[in-house]
């Protein structure tokens, strides 16, 4: 199958009520160009399993703003005001995720397992309406996995084959959401010919993407 594709391409992967899985943090390695052409098709009432909410033009932000979120997972939402005005007007379901706990339901989500133990959130509201298990005399919060319909991935360089690797802020969430989702598209920065890649610098194989496509040449300075 080729997966480098344009955009019409992977059109029918994106569907109203869908759960979507977006890398980055604050913006920086998100798939820009994907994530504005969720926007452009006007897909709605998402569910968003992003680390953060970004800013109000960038990343997942943009998302929130035009209001297609209607649940979010997201381990902080401070530098998006209209996430939390959403979520104080009950127009936007929101859980708040421990980060180390986030990426833990993720990574349990690719790997095909049935929950997370975690004693973080014991003693907490985190813990109310969980299943509470005690193992050696310890407490332990049963955490859900985390997988999504479609997984929205950046990647520094990806051969054409879908062999990724990050730098820098793309290693930011993405390389464990490319494990999650039933289709995983890769917004790559370059994109170089098979082979090219040295095997060790190689974060995600080829297996788990299902589609490449060009850009990610937006780049942010804060």
């Amino acid at each position: 199958m080729k997966k480098v594709v344009d955009l019409d391409t992977i059109k029918d992967c994106f569907f109203d009520g869908m759960t979507l899985m977006v890398g980055g943090f604050m913006g920086c390695g998100a798939p820009e160009t994907l994530i504005d052409y969720i926007l452009e098709l006007g897909i709605k009432d998402i569910i968003l399993i992003s680390t953060d909410t970004a800013t109000v033009d960038k990343g997942v932000g943009k998302l929130i703003v035009a209001k297609r979120v209607k649940k979010l997972f997201a381990s902080h939402i401070g530098l998006n005001p209209e996430t939390g005005n959403q979520m104080n007007d009950g127009t936007m379901e929101v859980e708040l995720v421990p980060q180390g706990t986030l990426v833990e339901r993720i990574r349990s989500g690719g790997a095909g397992l049935g929950g997370v133990l975690t004693p973080t959130g014991i003693g907490t509201i985190v813990e109310e309406g969980k299943q509470v298990l005690e193992i050696d005399g310890k407490k332990y919060i049963l955490e859900k996995i985390l997988q999504a319909d479609v997984s929205l991935i950046r990647g520094s360089v990806t051969d054409v084959y879908g062999n990724t690797v990050y730098r820098g802020t793309t290693n930011n969430f993405n390389q464990v959401m490319a494990t999650a989702g039933k289709t995983v598209i890769v917004e790559t920065e370059k994109l170089v010919h098979g082979g090219t890649l040295s095997p060790e610098s190689i974060s995600t194989p080829s297996i788990y993407v299902d589609y490449i496509i060009r850009g990610g040449n937006r780049k942010y300075v804060y």
